[in-house]
């Protein structure tokens, strides 16, 4: 009788392989996938944060509001897995295994890591800017516009520790999601195993670097107070950054290499 998934051994010889597909990529397909992943994780925190606009105002519990965010936003992750692009993210344990497992080479990591971070940017400005900003989805005074620009302003005064901790915790349930999506060998189970990880980081409040490159670019188009251009690089995206790259590289794709890989 066939199985549905792949075991833990075999996703984890499925990873590495994926590995050395993107080492080898060609970078016109990387920097355009690379787009389409930062617009599709946009797309997931715009639904979040216009689901759950004015839930405080109305009197729903915090954690409820927190929930609905959450529940909502892994919308972005599977269509990144499903229709394919490259999330920098996502990338950070499949090259690190990779390199551990001899699939993908240092040089490959690292333009492939700079690439599907910048070109995300690239990608969730676009939907920031474009679709949801001179789309007209955040009135000012409106609850969507409070909602947005109140996260956008949390974020930027965030302490650096804290958001770099956050972070780890982030990407550890994220390439978790994409460990899963990669375990099973049907389309519903991929939605599932990616929605349960995405919505509990998104819930807990964890930090998404390519989100954040959504929601604080949002909050400045709409001018909330003291959120600008260098709070965001120096407060969020430097540690968040790294703190994904902790929590990817070093929890998911470190562990699983050396537990199921290593020779």
């Amino acid at each position: 009788m066939s199985s549905s998934f792949k075991s833990p051994v075999d996703t984890a010889k499925a990873i590495s392989a994926t590995a050395g597909a993107k080492n080898s990529a060609n970078i016109v397909n990387v920097i355009l996938l690379s787009f389409l992943a930062g617009a599709y994780i946009a797309f997931g925190g715009l639904l979040a944060e216009i689901a759950s606009a004015g839930m405080l105002a109305a009197g729903a519990p915090v954690g409820l509001e927190k929930f609905v965010f959450g529940a909502v936003f892994p919308v972005g992750l599977i269509i990144v897995v499903l229709a394919g692009s490259e999330l920098f993210t996502g990338n950070v344990m499949f090259m690190t295994l990779g390199v551990l497992d001899g699939s993908a080479s240092v040089g490959g990591l690292a333009k492939n890591w700079v690439l599907s971070w910048l070109f995300n940017f690239v990608g969730a400005l676009f939907v920031a800017y474009v679709l949801a900003f001179m789309g007209g989805l955040f009135p000012a005074e409106s609850a969507f516009a409070t909602k947005a620009t109140a996260v956008a302003s949390a974020k930027v005064k965030m302490a650096w520790d804290v958001a770099f901790i956050r972070a780890i915790g982030c990407n550890w349930l994220v390439c978790l999601a994409v460990w899963l999506a990669n375990a099973s060998d049907d389309i519903i189970g991929k939605i599932v195993g990616i929605w349960f990880p995405i919505m509990a980081f998104v819930t807990i409040g964890f930090e998404h670097s390519v989100a954040n490159m959504f929601f604080i670019p949002l909050g400045i188009f709409l001018g909330a107070k003291g959120v600008t251009w260098s709070t965001m690089i120096m407060n969020n995206l430097i540690p968040v950054t790294l703190g994904n790259i902790v929590g990817g590289a070093i929890f998911v794709a470190c562990i699983y290499w050396y537990t199921y890989l290593k020779e």
